[in-house]
């Protein structure tokens, strides 16, 4: 049975279109103070209950997605899987500075209290992350989704690009795949989501870039890289990101820079009127996902890299 919270029903009804199944009967029910309640109208006792709910800003889709988990355990659900195509917090994943919380943690602790079985999420900001749970997690890759759509642009010089030096291996990965060159940004940063100095390792004239990352926030460095790299005499700039956060001024800056496209999945809800944006559905590589877990079959068979 598959039940899906506020903000990610959108996708929830695409996953169940795909498994051929109805989407689960929950109700949430608001208070005026800002409560909320989770009920499930319908009987789930011994059954295998698949919740889907991204974790997004703000704190409330987390909190349903915990509220979720308590009735469906209460309701004596034979197993709780949570699927989490965007696991927010995963960027606080380890103490970078004294006196900081690491958030990824503990929200994967809040999780395991409230009683997830199984947890099947989508690029993690760093691999290292599942073993922050004590249950399975099947961790998911969107170059399953991206590298055929960056294969159909046909593009005659293709590069691919990092926006910084943290995501090189992810950008490796693609390059390696695509047999095409690898171009490095090196940037510096005086606070979070402002980027102080950026420089690009590598040639980029007359090639056709594609910038790879896992996050866009505030959009800050990935134009600016894009602006960068046709600066320095690339024919054409694209980007592939994972999760579509695109907060404050990043439609805008998007709008505003030298990207020809910016490409998404639909992990996130996007909302924002910006032409140069467009998402792909991960919905049918989750619903195979859900299939083999119900089957027992292996989840690595389906990944590309």
């Amino acid at each position: 049975m598959v039940f899906s919270g506020t903000k990610s029903r959108y996708l929830a009804e695409k996953i169940c279109a795909s498994l051929k199944c109805p989407l689960g009967n929950l109700v949430i029910t608001h208070f005026a103070d800002g409560e909320f309640a989770v009920s499930y109208e319908e009987s789930i006792r011994g059954r295998d209950v698949f919740l889907v709910q991204s974790t997004f800003p703000n704190s409330d889709n987390l909190m349903e997605l915990l509220l979720m988990i308590d009735a469906a355990k209460r309701a004596s659900a034979r197993s709780i899987i949570a699927v989490i195509p965007y696991f927010g917090w995963a960027r606080q994943d380890r103490k970078d500075k004294p006196r900081v919380s690491i958030g990824a943690k503990l929200v994967a602790d809040l999780l395991s209290v409230a009683g997830i079985d199984r947890l099947i999420t989508m690029d993690l900001h760093a691999d290292q992350e599942q073993g922050f749970f004590d249950v399975p997690v099947d961790h998911l890759y969107a170059s399953t989704i991206m590298l055929p759509y960056v294969k159909s642009l046909n593009l005659p010089n293709l590069c691919i690009a990092t926006p910084d030096v943290g995501g090189s291996k992810r950008a490796s990965t693609y390059a390696k795949y695509l047999d095409c060159p690898l171009v490095l940004c090196n940037k510096t940063r005086k606070k979070a989501n402002v980027v102080e100095d950026m420089q690009i390792i590598g040639n980029v004239k007359g090639m056709d870039v594609i910038l790879v990352d896992d996050i866009v926030d505030t959009a800050g460095t990935i134009t600016k890289a894009a602006d960068l790299m046709m600066e320095n005499g690339a024919n054409s700039v694209r980007a592939i990101a994972s999760h579509c956060v695109m907060s404050g001024p990043a439609s805008q800056r998007v709008t505003d820079s030298a990207l020809k496209e910016m490409v998404f999945t639909d992990s996130i809800p996007y909302n924002n009127a910006c032409n140069k944006v467009k998402q792909l559905t991960v919905a049918d590589m989750f619903a195979e996902t859900i299939r083999r877990v119900m089957t027992n079959e292996s989840i690595s068979s389906q990944y590309l890299i």
